[in-house]
């Protein structure tokens, strides 16, 4: 039978996904050569672009996996795997120092990579495609859910400057590493639904 996902799981989720704490030092390497006065404006720029296209795949991700004829098992699946990597990249970061998403370009960030795939990224589209296909009729849950770990990540990178000094990176990095466990096991979680859920209908 399968887990019912809550709104707070749900939520919980995304934020993970999204990795505030693992994007606080890549943010703030792109925001160094922006002027003090324009960074917030920047940095809010690049929050609403992320809330727009994760809403947008949100309602429109259903029909998108409608056309494609993909079944809700094999999405949870599939999620679960990409959730696994990327849990695993959280842990176990990439040797070249870029963190989960690569290494940054200079100038002013506009979408990319701040927004997509900084917040906005394949993964959390993923999450977004598991949660509507897995258990459609839900999509008011799942746009609180969003929204709550949206401004939870939001929260965390306005402060991102004074949380870098307070905590430092080696802290910042120990809890990254706390969160992309947390990750796996939610992928774990997922991937054995689908499992389960393809075995019940192949039996």
């Amino acid at each position: 039978m399968e887990t019912q996902m809550t709104t707070l799981s749900a939520g919980i989720m995304l934020f993970l996904i999204m990795d505030p704490l693992g994007n606080i030092p890549i943010f703030l390497s792109l925001l160094k050569d922006v002027p003090p006065k324009r960074r917030r404006r920047v940095l809010v720029r690049e929050l609403l672009i992320a809330l727009g296209v994760l809403l947008g795949f949100l309602i429109g991700g259903q029909h998108l996996l409608s056309l494609l004829q993909l079944k809700p098992d094999s999405i949870s699946i599939a999620g679960g795997i990409v959730l696994f990597l990327i849990g695993i990249r959280m842990v176990f970061p990439p040797a070249d120092g870029g963190g989960i998403f690569g290494k940054n370009g200079g100038g002013e960030p506009f979408i990319v990579p701040m927004a997509i795939p900084g917040v906005a990224g394949p993964s959390a589209m993923a999450a977004l495609l598991l949660l509507t296909n897995t258990q459609p009729g839900r999509t008011a849950d799942w746009a609180i859910a969003l929204i709550g770990a949206w401004l939870a990540t939001a929260l965390i990178l306005f402060f991102s400057t004074y949380l870098f000094r307070w905590l430092g990176e080696s802290v910042l990095t120990a809890l990254e590493r706390v969160m992309g466990m947390l990750l796996i096991a939610l992928s774990v979680q997922m991937f054995m639904g689908g499992v389960a859920a393809f075995l019940h209908l192949a039996l």
